[in-house]
């Protein structure tokens, strides 16, 4: 029997805090293919063309996820109880924070990039704070429900140097000290709370049944931070009040990225592995594939050029040919799922 067709509220009281993690990955996916284009140049108007479509994507998803809160706010506060589902609220900021830094790589307009930069910091440090008080608060919690996922709030918090870093060089007095101190805060409690998370995820790994289903993608996410942390790194070593060394910086992002290029591989074992069980379904999730990889890609690029290291460049250049080829696959099943309403309808 054929589900009965969707009312505007339905989506309303439906919609997915994941829902994000689209702006995340479409974001980045532009910044990369930017910084591609200094070698390529056909790439521009590609890069140019994401990057207005991921800010069109961006309002048209806030409408919905504010009259969640404002219409419904028990099934958005259920949503922020849930063991698994809480863990993607942060991806509202982390968007703010991800257009913040388009707005510095295209054009260069400064004004606008601190508009979403404040608030999308602001954010973040709330609804991570939020997310894990609730689950540290709570019972509700087994190693069942312990996935890459829960890195997202930790993710959010290394994001905040990558326009906050640059953006600070273009701040004065007060105004510039709070921007570096809030870079700080963020990118050293984020780095903590990754490597204390990545102990519990891998914990569950060697001990319960993998995460395969929807929750597949999110063995993904764990490129995020590893791609992340080197980029940030960077940033706010080329704003604080005192000089370092650029190895001292640069050693310590190469070693996360090799870290990074062994779990590529896994991250593709394992995604194959619940392909061929036939435990893939296409679901929102799957943008857990897209910005974690970005991340990577943006990473291998910088640090490839930084190092003078050819082969970390090309590396990023692979990547982010899959890269690629995954968005266009994600975009196409949203779109299906999206005229379908089956991503507007409740999982269990």
């Amino acid at each position: 029997m054929s589900a009965p067709p969707l009312k505007l509220s339905d989506v309303v009281r439906n919609f997915a805090p994941g829902w994000f993690a689209s702006v995340m990955g479409s974001g980045v996916l532009s910044l990369t293919t930017l910084t591609l284009a200094v070698r390529w140049p056909t790439l521009e108007t590609p890069a140019w063309a994401l990057h207005y479509c991921t800010l069109l994507l961006f309002a048209a998803l806030a409408i919905p996820w504010t009259s969640r809160w404002i219409l419904y706010p028990q099934a958005a506060l259920a949503t922020l109880r849930h063991p698994v589902q809480a863990s993607f609220y942060p991806t509202f900021s982390i968007a703010m924070l991800v257009i913040a830094a388009q707005f510095l790589a295209f054009g260069e307009q400064i004004d606008l990039a601190l508009s979403f930069w404040w608030p999308g910091a602001a954010l973040t440090f709330v609804l991570g704070l939020a997310v894990l008080y609730a689950m540290f608060a709570g019972e509700h919690l087994g190693l069942e429900h312990v996935t890459p996922a829960n890195f997202i709030p930790a993710v959010g918090l290394v994001v905040v140097p990558i326009a906050g870093g640059p953006l600070t060089g273009h701040l004065a007095g007060g105004a510039r000290d709070l921007a570096l101190l809030v870079s700080i805060v963020a990118l050293g409690a984020g780095t903590l709370m990754y490597l204390a998370l990545l102990s519990l995820t891998l914990q569950r790994k060697y001990l319960a049944n993998p995460a395969f289903g929807m929750l597949a993608p999110t063995v993904w996410v764990h490129l995020a931070p590893i791609g992340v942390i080197p980029v940030s790194l960077l940033n706010l070593a080329e704003q604080l009040p005192f000089s370092l060394p650029t190895g001292i910086v640069l050693l310590p992002g190469l070693l996360l990225w090799g870290f990074g290029v062994w779990w590529v591989a896994m991250a593709a074992l394992l995604t194959g592995a619940a392909h061929a069980r036939g435990v893939l379904p296409f679901a929102l999730s799957w943008w857990g594939f897209i910005f974690p990889l970005g991340a990577f890609v943006a990473a291998s690029l910088r640090l490839g050029r930084a190092s003078g290291l050819a082969g970390v460049e090309w590396i990023g250049v692979g990547c982010w040919l899959l890269l690629l080829v995954l968005w266009l696959l994600t975009l196409t099943g949203t779109i299906r799922g999206v005229l379908s309403g089956a991503l507007f309808r409740p999982h269990p």
